[in-house]
């Protein structure tokens, strides 16, 4: 029992401590989108193009040593892309090409890396982790609702995507400090998504071994206060 005690006295002054070393800011995200699809060759799921998104929101960095930070947050992400697929209509052979664009709120679970200065109040940093992402909007071709052209059957575009996604994260930028509090930092992140998106094809079409997964490049700008 005292060394539970024991135990649970370090864990609270260790986040009594850490909580004196959180820094938040705010941070906005220009990226480069796509989804990476694949199916058997029935229906030959493929990518046919990337998309400009953008995000930005909330970014907390909890420092537990001079140069390591677990690094979270809340953003809204704009992700997406064209897929290309081979249906069936009348008997008629046909190439269907869907353009998706996705909100998601995302919640980044990441460590960060700083390095010492390798300038005058400027660090390098790396970051590695994940992301748990709940979409909340989508459209396919500009439009909330979307008619199968195969079927003729009007759904919800929402209807297409899973209701969760991850993704794995990794990124790399710099840090400078302007003055005792404030910093401002830049970086290049890449977003790898990690769950099946699709919702309709395999449960509604019966389609076979159809996957669809987001991907993204951004372009991390934000200050901390």
């Amino acid at each position: 029992m005292k060394k539970l005690l024991l135990a649970l006295l370090v864990l609270a002054a260790t986040i009594s401590n850490a909580s004196a070393q959180v820094e938040i800011g705010l941070k906005i995200s220009p990226s480069i989108t796509s989804l990476r699809a694949e199916s058997t060759s029935a229906n030959s799921f493929s990518s046919d193009g990337s998309q400009l998104g953008f995000g930005g929101g909330l970014v907390v960095d909890y420092f537990f040593g001079e140069n390591y930070a677990f690094s979270t947050g809340l953003l809204l992400t704009g992700k997406g892309g064209t897929i290309a697929y081979n249906d069936v209509t009348n008997n008629v052979p046909l190439v269907v090409k869907q353009k998706f664009t996705t909100q998601y709120l995302e919640l980044p679970l990441t460590v960060k890396l700083f390095t010492n200065e390798i300038a005058p109040a400027t660090r390098l940093y790396f970051q590695v982790g994940g992301s748990l992402n709940v979409p909340i909007g989508t459209r396919i071709g500009g439009e909330k609702f979307y008619k199968d052209p195969a079927t003729g059957t009007e759904n919800k575009a929402s209807d297409y995507v899973y209701f969760f996604d991850a993704d794995a994260l990794a990124a790399i930028g710099a840090e400078y400090q302007l003055g005792k509090s404030t910093k401002v930092f830049g970086g290049i992140s890449y977003h790898r998504g990690l769950v099946n998106i699709d919702h309709y094809f395999v449960s509604k079409r019966s389609f076979k071994d159809v996957t669809i997964k987001n991907s993204s490049v951004a372009l991390d700008l934000g200050i901390k206060f």
